[in-house]
This record gives C-alpha cells, sequence and structure tokens, in this order.
C-alpha cells in the first residue's frame, strides 16, 4: 500500500504539568478509496525516540495496512527529535527512561489510543508493539482494555521492574500487592501477546525471561513467547546495530507479528468467552 506520513502534537498532563507529545502517523492509503479503514497500532520507540529504524518499522507496519502512531516518549524532558546513536545519546536515553514516571508513559499511551480512536479512517481496533524500551511500553499499554493485541519486542525492564524512576512508589523492592509495575499487573491484560526475545540478550537474561513466561501464564493472558538461540538485543535495529542485526530473524518475526495483527485487528472476533478449550491428545 501506498503512505501518507505527518504528525499530530497533542497536550499530556501529569501532576500538574502539562507537555505536548508528538505522535509520528503513517497511514496507508488506496486510490480511489478515500473512505478506506484501517486499525490502528500504537508503536512505542527504543531509547533513541522515533529514529530511523523506528520509521522503517513503521512503514512496514502500515504498508500492510494499519495506521501506525509513533509516540516521541520524552517530550516531558526534550523535542521529539531522535537521540543519536552514540554514547551520549545513549546515556541520555538510559537517564530518561528511569526519569519519566509510570503514570507518564501511561498517559501517553491513553493519548495514543485516543489519537487513534478519533480519526474516522480507524475501524477502532487497536494492537501496539515497539522494541527495547519500546517493547515494555507496548506490554504495558495493553494493560488499556481498548487493546486487542501486543507484539513485544525484547522488552526490557519488565522482569526487574526498574522502569520509572527507581525510588519512591516505583522502587523495585516494591511488593507486588499493590505494584503498579507492569510485570505484577499482567492479569488486566485483555488482549492477545507475542513476546520476542533473542537467548544472546544480556538486557533480559535467562531468568528474566523465564519470570516474565510464569508470570504471563499465572495471569491467564494469552501469549505466544518466541526465543531466537543466536539473537542479541535490538537484533531488528537496521542501522547501528553494532552488529547485532540479524536479517533473517527480523524476517520470522515480523511475520509473527502480521499473524497475530492479521488475526486480531482485521478480523471481528466477537466477544472471548474464556472456556476452557479441550485439546484431543492423539499423534
Amino acid at each position: 500500500m501506498l503512505l501518507n506520513e505527518s504528525h499530530v502534537d497533542v497536550q499530556t498532563t501529569v501532576g500538574g504539568k502539562e507537555s505536548s507529545m508528538r505522535i509520528f502517523t503513517f497511514h496507508p492509503t488506496i486510490p480511489q478509496y478515500p473512505k478506506a479503514r484501517f486499525p490502528g497500532v500504537v508503536l512505542f520507540s527504543e531509547i533513541y525516540q522515533v529514529s530511523g529504524p523506528v520509521s522503517r518499522f513503521a512503514r512496514q507496519i502500515a504498508g500492510h495496512g494499519y495506521i501506525v502512531a509513533a509516540v516521541s516518549s520524552y517530550h516531558d524532558f526534550m523535542g521529539p527529535e531522535a537521540l543519536a546513536y552514540d554514547v551520549p545519546g545513549t546515556d541520555k536515553g538510559n537517564e530518561l527512561k528511569i526519569t519519566k514516571t509510570l503514570e507518564s508513559y501511561d498517559a501517553d499511551s491513553r493519548k495514543a489510543v485516543d489519537y487513534l480512536l478519533s480519526l474516522p479512517t480507524c475501524t477502532g481496533l487497536i494492537g501496539t508493539t515497539g522494541m527495547c524500551l519500546g517493547g515494555h511500553l507496548s506490554l504495558r499499554a495493553s494493560l488499556d482494555p481498548r487493546i486487542s493485541a501486543c507484539v513485544s519486542y525484547f522488552a526490557t525492564d519488565v522482569h526487574c521492574r526498574t522502569l520509572g524512576p527507581t525510588s519512591g512508589p516505583n522502587m523495585s523492592a516494591q511488593s507486588e500487592a499493590g505494584s503498579n509495575h507492569t510485570l505484577d499487573r499482567l492479569s488486566e491484560i485483555k488482549g492477545e501477546v507475542a513476546m520476542i526475545f533473542g537467548i544472546k540478550d544480556t538486557h533480559v537474561p535467562d531468568a528474566g525471561r523465564d519470570l516474565v513466561r510464569q508470570k504471563l501464564r499465572e495471569s491467564g493472558v494469552a501469549f505466544n513467547f518466541h526465543e531466537f538461540a543466536w539473537a542479541q538485543h535490538a537484533f531488528i535495529r537496521d542501522e547501528l546495530s553494532k552488529g547485532r542485526y540479524d536479517p533473517a530473524i527480523t524476517k520470522i518475526c515480523f511475520e509473527v507479528l502480521l499473524e497475530l495483527f492479521n488475526r486480531t485487528l482485521k478480523t471481528d472476533l466477537g466477544e472471548r468467552d474464556n472456556r476452557p478449550q479441550e485439546v484431543e491428545h492423539f499423534c
């Protein structure tokens, strides 16, 4: 499909503080069908905001018939420009991701979903996706009951409860009861989730991936869990990936995304009845 690209600035308010968040929009278009409608996808970036690799990922998704809204997460602290893939940019991104509060991240998610639902060209069905920090944010956004599907790439900080400030209400030592951390709220997810990890990812070790999988299962979430033996962190980033980009595995993962989104966002499934499925045991 052909694409139209634009952006919109929306106002967010958290704790009495207002800021303007830029949403980059990648909209499919079909010539001679001006009233065509498409599902929406909220795309959350890595710690560098909406960079070249993130924009290309957005175009890939939009080209398959989805309105993609890519969020500039650090609007509380800076403009919408992307941080550089260098040491200063990395340090700044890592600093801001734990300075920004969970409440602010949640407000961003709601605003992005609101924006997509306000478009007359949106069908009303919404999915989320993202990589690294964005993998975590896409999973967290799924706490919103309006989200039908999530494809999370190597979600950082979920297993260790370290997103947001590391002191006060978001301390990693906080008990699970009453916790606002994503790991402790997975039971609120109503849609289907696909988690994608690289086994060689030093950001989410074996024990961390096992914990996320266990918590998803205990929470009753409908989920798929994919681990790739030789994949490292950020293996889908097609630029400045420090030798970690794997185009073959990236292609497989994109098929995972399309299968889930096409099935849940382009098909009217009706309400989920939650009845246990009886699976026959035979060869």
